[in-house]
């Protein structure tokens, strides 16, 4: 699906001299151009505009506010507030909105989301070697909440508490398909759960939203309870994640990123097991095409400052999916590369565009896919 994003991504970078001679309105400047290094907050707004067979065209948005919790203490993090919403003319709908506070000094980091997904998606099968022949088209229906808490107990460690439910509903677009057919299938139509549980970090990066420097490891285990029509479900979702940036000099940085997840019970609901691919981690691999209980991944990013406001990227990972035991055999490659914009320099916020590269399965393509985010990646 192509987005009016990348219209506006090759807009920034290759015409400044139009801002420069104001023939864009002040806001689009001070948006996109303008650099402010007085920690103030700033806004961005992003529209969205795509279409695909599945859905017709989709139109919406996406907005960023910014903010420091505190002016005074430098050290205080950058805080955040993201909105989402796209409709489609077939009917179909994405709505979302996040939030990560920062409290004055960090003493406190607090995370909050709220989304809605009615939208089409693509179902392959259970395991590592799905093939691209058994696709099928599944509607999907998803509400889900979360609220994490961490608290600052010194030494770079947080310790706190996640939380949130979750309700999905699926049908079959295509019966007779391997949606039904799959021995491993459990839970077809869906469910909904609630879950809480333990997060622990440790943090020492020298900025979170454009790291040079430090490491960061994020842990958290939710135990999860089925509510409604599902509350014989009782499992659980185990998360780790480490990443590391090493700065080689003044405009190069090298990030490490290595991710561990685990569907733990004796239940395995399809929709809650770990999938390769997204805008993250593995870019290339469509996110479900490859799922099963347990997912380890990684990924290295050579990261290049061109100037204050651009930068390019270079990457390479690899990454599973596994039943009960990890071959090293099945690790499928992961690469590509990206642009980035640095639409607020001092507080390092930038749009990307990534293409990343997968595996070429016999008889198929290679997989491949295209990216359009805000952020970094890790």
């Amino acid at each position: 699906m192509k987005r009016l994003f990348t219209l506006l991504f090759l807009l920034t970078i290759l015409t400044p001299a139009i801002a420069q001679k104001k023939l864009l309105p002040g806001f689009v400047r001070r948006m996109l151009f303008e650099k402010d290094s007085t920690r103030k907050s700033s806004f961005f707004l992003l529209p969205v505009l795509g279409s695909a067979p599945e859905t017709g065209v989709e139109v919406g948005g996406s907005a960023l506010y910014s903010f420091y919790t505190d002016t005074i203490h430098p050290g205080t993090r950058v805080s955040n507030v993201f909105a989402y919403a796209t409709i489609t003319t077939k009917g179909q709908e994405r709505v979302s909105l996040s939030t990560s506070y920062w409290a004055p000094q960090n003493a406190w980091h607090y995370i909050a989301a709220a989304s809605f997904i009615n939208f089409p998606n693509d179902f392959y099968g259970i395991g590592n070697n799905t093939l691209k022949a058994n696709q099928d088209h599944i509607g999907q229906k998803r509400f889900k909440v979360n609220f994490e808490a961490d608290k600052h107990l010194g030494s770079n460690i947080y310790l706190g508490v996640v939380a949130g439910g979750f309700n999905y509903s699926f049908n079959d677009k295509e019966p007779g398909g391997i949606y039904e057919t799959d021995p491993r299938m459990e839970d077809p139509s869906g469910g909904a759960s609630v879950f809480i549980g333990p997060s622990l970090i440790y943090d020492t990066r020298n900025n979170n939203t454009y790291t040079t420097k430090g490491m960061v490891i994020t842990s958290y285990f939710n135990l999860m309870k089925g509510i409604f029509g599902n509350n014989s479900y009782t499992g659980g979702f185990f998360n780790i994640e480490y990443a590391q940036f090493f700065k080689l000099s003044k405009r190069f940085v090298l990030g490490l990123d290595i991710q561990d997840q685990n569907l733990t019970g004796s239940r395995s609901p399809f929709y809650l097991m770990p999938a390769l691919g997204s805008d993250e981690m593995m870019r290339g691999y469509y996110n479900g095409r490859y799922r099963d209980r347990n997912l380890i991944a990684g990924q290295t990013e050579l990261r290049y400052r061109l100037s204050d406001r651009i930068g390019v990227v270079g990457f390479v990972g690899t990454g599973t999916v596994y039943n009960k035991s990890l071959s090293f055999d099945d690790l499928k490659p992961n690469y590509g590369g990206g642009l980035r914009y640095f639409f607020d320099v001092e507080k390092g916020l930038s749009m990307r565009v990534d293409y990343g590269f997968g595996e070429k399965r016999p008889g198929e393509n290679r997989q491949s896919g295209l990216y359009l985010s805000l952020g970094e990646s890790f």
